[in-house]
């Protein structure tokens, strides 16, 4: 079968990005069962072809009009697939979507009629208003690290920034690469609206969003870019949790040690 990644080398490498993180998300145990989404802007990669290609759906709403979107083209995680399977056959467990020019819904294109996240909407939203302020940010990625929803049911913890502090002070890494920290956002409904619009509330100060008591929404360059921001986070967050099960709590760098680091590597403070 004919795939649209053919003879598209820069399409198929994006798209084996994808499903390389998919599997890096279900190895480290954060993608249970059909867990997680992953949304990524690849109109940058489209060719005038992949434009004339028709709809294999019918048209579907969105729910929501974004006008930001008009004629974009996204990768979506199917609903209902599993990380484990899309690492494996990407283009059988997501597809690609062409946004209308209503802004307010999309076709399926390529590869088979996959229905994209129910959390489509969502991811959506992130991405208008990515390209509303200009950012170069492509991907967005939520999954559920399972250090840092442990340390969501941590009441003390959920305060702005304390958990940003905890996990910077942890490994210096942490910050060098996760320098706006992590924001927080109490437990709302999963799929909800009020999640959403907390959730990008939030990216405007926060690359990575903790959801309390579900998994994180991070956002990046690329799908590699936001997981890597996950990864360190969740690093720290097992280095603070090995340390208690060893019956200490961890001292952590001291604010003049993080400040010291802020300075050498020009980091935001």
């Amino acid at each position: 079968m004919k795939s649209i990644l053919d003879n598209r080398p820069a399409l198929k490498a994006e798209v084996m990005k994808i499903a390389e993180v998919a599997g890096y998300l279900w190895t480290n145990g954060w993608a249970e069962r059909n867990g997680g989404n992953i949304t990524v802007n690849i109109t940058d990669l489209i060719d005038d072809e992949i434009r004339q290609m028709p709809a294999i759906s019918e048209v579907k709403p969105i729910g929501i009009t974004l006008p930001c979107l008009k004629g974009k083209y996204f990768y979506c995680k199917g609903t209902g697939k599993r990380m484990r399977d899309l690492a494996r056959w990407p283009m059988d467990n997501g597809s690609v979507i062409r946004i209308l020019d209503d802004c307010a819904s999309y076709v399926i294109i390529a590869d088979n009629p996959v229905n994209p996240t129910s959390e489509l909407p969502s991811h959506l939203t992130v991405h208008n208003h990515l390209i509303e302020k200009g950012s170069n940010y492509k991907a967005t990625v939520h999954t559920h690290p399972i250090e840092l929803v442990a340390m969501s049911h941590n009441r003390e913890m959920l305060g702005k920034d304390v958990l940003t502090k905890i996990l910077w002070s942890m490994i210096p890494e942490t910050k060098a690469f996760c320098p706006l920290g992590l924001g927080i956002i109490p437990y709302t409904l999963p799929g909800s609206n009020e999640l959403a619009d907390a959730t990008l509330k939030e990216l405007d100060d926060y690359d990575v969003v903790l959801w309390e008591k579900h998994g994180v929404f991070a956002q990046g360059l690329d799908v590699m870019d936001a997981f890597d921001q996950i990864d360190v986070l969740s690093k720290s967050a097992k280095i603070y949790i090995s340390a208690k099960c060893m019956g200490f709590t961890p001292e952590g760098m001291s604010d003049e040690q993080m400040a010291e680091m802020s300075r050498a590597f020009n980091l935001p403070k």
